[in-house]
């Protein structure tokens, strides 16, 4: 396809360069003429069979009605389509805390797909990756960004006309910078900075600075959220308790001088406030709460807060909590969620679920700005381009008044990624497996415990009832069919992650019931099914871990910087190393060089002795070290 543009398109001429591979077109001056005209109000993309117009109002609304332009000219019909922004800021929050800091690379083909998608915001979550000058051990070693990598990002999203917003923390969750011996002066608990000490606002400053140098946007995600240890260790050793609603607010006041002095514009996470000021020791999403004026006088002035939930698939809630916020002098920035996090896999049912009611209930009360928040929760053992069909929902939320059309929605997916949607979905089902309810509202995340649970300790057997060892290593191996045809049928970094997803399932499915084999035959001292499964099951299984192990290796080291994949190698070693040792005391046993085995003795029981929620998921717990022992993996 070969494009012609006339008109208001100087500034755009870099961007529409990047996205000519993606869209499969050319441009220059031959092809079908296309008017390009800068107006305030709706984007429109149209062609009357002859010639096509694209007006926009802002850059990133070019860009997606490039997108559609694109995609509606290949039907070979005449189109005219309009559309309304809902929002003036929506976008994402990337998880480059958790291990896997996303390399340039994947940043800007990231970039690429949000531009048409019409997404305007980036965020990357930076506790401590990205490097603070004077201040070497902050991100040692954990593949920290360097000011000119921030600069390029930058640099590469404006063309799109997406701002990088800096997304730090300058209270809590700092475990990974403040655990060195350079923070011991400035550290109230293990994760909490020291209020009131003057280091700790040097430190910030530090931080802040830092930052926001290599980006054009003046605003600044300050974080503070969970905090839970403020004012509660060193801090309290040195002034007695204080009541720590008043710490925060001297907190919060003084960071608020740092960013107005740098001529900053902060957000920051509601949820402490909520935390701190209910006297029942409710949680954050308690809707008796509410906020009197004379609370509200004494909070700071000058930062806007960001009403962060992923849970609730009620638009009620939402909107009743939208109000809350609204309790505290401002609309607030909504962020919900991509659940790419608690397991190996993305769970797309849930990430639909609550973000539908989520982003109707922010359109119902005129919320301007949403983003959709993608942590990486232990490890990020889940690919960040697995965030891909969730940011497509949020742009459509974001040029749709309405529900969302799920048809548009995949086609404009496909354009936008050059991917098939239905491809992608298929990462779900490595967690709504059989045993699930539809959409695994409760996190079921087979893709890992079954993955990582020992074969002789069998912490999560107990909920693997005969139904399931019926089904569950079928639809593994069903499902690792449909993702390697997937891959073959496409190239690339998503090639890899098809790639990976199917080599894991591969694995589960063959690992999935070892554990509750192993355990009945040696109860019924059945020594010729235990010599069986030691020297021709096990064996078959190892390698197969090793090549989901390879697989994700090479999706990894593709997208993310080379630090933190070590936590993960080790983890899929500690596999691979204990199904060896299940051999070996396996055989030990049948050849009579140990009287018992002691771990197959010990009787099962539930990992959740009471777990509200047990019918609608297999099991469910997010933690690798929870998962492949009882006794202490890592502590003193």
């Amino acid at each position: 396809m070969k494009l012609q543009f006339i008109g208001s398109v100087e500034q755009l001429l870099p961007g529409i360069q990047e996205l000519q591979s993606l869209l499969n077109m050319e441009t220059g001056t031959e092809g079908t003429l296309v008017r390009v005209e800068q107006e305030e109000g709706p984007l429109r993309a149209a062609w009357d069979g002859t010639e096509g117009v694209i007006r926009y109002e802002a850059d990133i609304h070019f860009f997606r009605a490039l997108g559609l332009f694109v995609e509606q000219l290949r039907k070979g019909q005449p189109f005219d389509f309009t559309e309304h922004p809902q929002f003036t800021y929506n976008g994402t929050m990337i998880d480059a805390s958790r291990n896997a800091v996303p390399n340039v690379h994947m940043m800007k083909q990231t970039l690429r797909s949000m531009a048409l998608m019409g997404l305007n915001g980036a965020m990357l979550y930076t506790e401590d990756t990205y490097e603070v000058p004077g201040r070497p051990y902050f991100g040692y070693m954990r593949g920290r960004y360097s000011a000119e990598e921030l600069y390029e990002i930058d640099q590469y999203a404006a063309m799109f006309g997406i701002e990088v917003v800096a997304c730090i923390q300058t209270l809590g969750h700092l475990a990974q910078a403040l655990k060195w011996d350079y923070a011991n002066e400035m550290k109230d608990t293990e994760d909490v900075l020291l209020v009131g000490e003057e280091e700790t606002y040097r430190f910030i400053e530090d931080m802040v600075v830092a930052a926001t140098k290599s980006l054009r946007s003046k605003r600044i995600h300050i974080g503070m959220d969970e905090a839970f240890g403020l004012g509660l260790g060193k801090y309290m050793h040195k002034h007695g308790f204080r009541e720590r609603f008043d710490i925060m607010n001297e907190h919060l006041a003084r960071v608020l001088e740092i960013t107005g002095k740098h001529g900053l514009t902060p957000m920051m996470w509601s949820d402490m406030y909520f935390h701190l000021l209910m006297k029942n020791g409710g949680h954050y999403y308690d809707l008796d709460i509410n906020f009197t004026n004379e609370v509200v006088d004494q909070i700071p002035k000058g930062v806007q807060f960001v009403y962060w939930d992923y849970y609730h698939d009620d638009q009620g809630f939402y909107e009743e909590f939208i109000e809350k916020h609204r309790q505290l002098g401002s609309d607030p920035v909504f962020a919900g969620g991509v659940w790419v996090w608690g397991a190996m896999s993305p769970n797309y049912g849930k990430t639909w679920q609550n973000t539908n009611p989520a982003l109707l209930a922010c359109k119902s009360k005129g919320i301007q700005e949403v983003f959709a928040t993608a942590w990486g929760d232990n490890g990020q053992e889940t690919n960040h381009m697995t965030i891909l069909p969730g940011l497509q929902l949020f742009a459509e939320h974001g040029y749709t008044e309405g529900e969302v059309d799920e048809v548009k929605l995949k086609e404009r997916f496909q354009l936008c990624t050059g991917q098939s949607f239905d491809d992608y979905w298929q990462l779900t089902y490595l967690d709504e497996t059989p045993g699930v309810t539809e959409n695994n509202m409760h996190g079921s995340n087979g893709s890992k415990f079954l993955l990582f649970q020992d074969a002789l300790l069998g912490l999560f057997d107990i909920y693997l009832t005969e139904e399931l060892e019926a089904k569950l290593p079928k639809h593994y191996k069903e499902l690792a069919q449909r993702l390697a045809a997937a891959r073959d049928n496409t190239t690339g970094d998503h090639a890899l992650v098809f790639d990976m997803y199917a080599k894991l399932s591969a694995a589960v499915g063959a690992k999935s019931m070892l554990g509750v084999q192993v355990t009945r035959a040696y109860r019924n001292g059945d020594k010729e099914e235990l010599r069986r499964i030691a020297t021709e099951v096990i064996p078959t299984i190892r390698p197969l871990v090793d090549e989901a192990r390879k697989a994700h290796r090479a999706l990894w080291m593709a997208t993310s910087k080379p630090f933190g994949w070590e936590v993960i190698d080790s983890r899929y070693g500690t596999v691979m190393a204990r199904l060896q040792s299940a051999e070996e005391r396996i055989l030990d046993f049948v050849d009579e060089r140990v009287a018992c085995l002691e771990e197959l003795e010990q009787e099962r029981l539930p990992f959740y002795s009471d777990d509200p929620v047990g019918e609608h998921r297999v099991a469910h717990q997010p933690f690798f070290h929870r998962i492949v022992t009882g006794t202490v993996f890592s502590a003193i």
